[in-house]
């Protein structure tokens, strides 16, 4: 799918470094009306691309283009936009800048005003990676957003879940092909190792039990669908890309910046949105007490608990019941 690209020029990091003529895919949907009151902001997942996104996005869908203007930014080292894989020297490779989420959302933001001259969000949206740039938005720039729908994700990576993107990313390092960063071919072993760690964690225990990934996914049998899935999905990846989100999503937290100085309780009570945290009942990354915990420093924060054995992946689309109920709260927040 084409996209667009809004050229930022050389914009300073929260690290201090300066990304040299730094750049921000995105992909828009609908028409923006008149009044530049009917945005929603979609941010991309990990190590996706605005593509991933198009399951939630259609004429009668929760995000339908036929009422509002949907922007999906893709993520700083998703490979479109500005990234390790595509960045030349001497910020090529290994060499590319820390960037975080609160850096992205930064120049979304600018991206909204520069390009469409939008001040205010209908609806700040995301899931996984994509939902705590969407908790970003609404702390770093509460008097803009109006809504905010967060699922299976979290607004500050919880030492748990940064343990697990560390194996992840163990598994890309230590293969030799690696060599630091600085590989000639692709590091096949790491990237299929970490698909293997990731595969346990993106499901729930109840998902393998079931056999989901047979009866409802289609695979001949559980290798298959650690191959054709799991492996197959990082593969199509770079790796120094997949490191430098994997190290953005463990930094994540809406309190890391100038304005709350790591404040976390400070940040949530900033959220002015009329908000809905939709956590998954399995989800083994983002946990319902991590949500309840998040919710209750929101003053208008609902807690809606998605039911469902899909563990993490249920908010990606893959069945039909967790997508539905996904996009009925969707619905639902936008009508309120």
């Amino acid at each position: 799918m084409t996209h667009d690209t809004h050229e930022l020029g050389d914009i300073t990091l929260q690290s201090g470094a300066v990304l040299a003529q730094a750049r921000l895919a995105y992909k828009t949907f609908g028409t923006l009306n008149p009044a530049r009151d009917n945005v929603i902001v979609y941010p991309t997942s990990f190590a996706a691309t605005h593509d991933d996104a198009m399951w939630l996005i259609g004429p009668g869908r929760a995000l339908d283009p036929l009422k509002y203007f949907i922007v999906v930014p893709d993520a700083f080292a998703n490979g479109l936009s500005s990234s390790p894989s595509n960045t030349g020297a001497p910020q090529h490779g290994r060499d590319f800048p820390t960037v975080t989420l609160h850096d992205n959302v930064v120049q979304q933001q600018r991206l909204l005003c520069e390009r469409f001259g939008v001040e205010r969000i209908r609806l700040a949206l995301g899931w996984s990676l994509g939902g705590a740039q969407a908790f970003e938005w609404a702390a770093s720039f509460p008097e803009r957003v109006e809504r905010l729908f967060a699922f299976q994700s979290a607004a500050r990576t919880s030492r748990h879940f940064h343990v697990f993107f560390d194996s992840v990313r163990m598994a890309i390092e230590l293969d030799p092909a690696f060599e630091q960063g600085a590989y000639t071919r692709p590091p096949e072993c790491g990237l299929r190792a970490a698909a293997r760690v990731y595969a346990a964690w993106g499901f729930s225990q109840a998902f393998f039990r079931k056999r989901l990934d047979q009866t409802a996914l289609g695979y001949a049998s559980l290798e298959a669908f650690l191959v054709e899935f799991w492996e197959a999905w990082f593969l199509k990846r770079d790796a120094n890309d997949i490191i430098a989100q994997l190290c953005a999503g463990q930094g994540a937290d809406i309190s890391a910046n100038h304005r709350y100085q790591g404040d976390f309780a400070k940040a949530l009570a900033a959220i002015q949105a009329d908000t809905v945290l939709m956590p998954s009942s399995s989800d083994l990354y983002f946990p319902v007490a991590d949500a309840e915990l998040e919710a209750k420093g929101i003053a208008n924060a609902e807690l809606r608990v998605l039911h469902s054995d899909w563990g993490h992946v249920a908010g990606e689309g893959l069945n039909q019941a967790d997508t539905q109920a996904i996009e009925r709260t969707i619905a639902e927040l936008l009508a309120r």
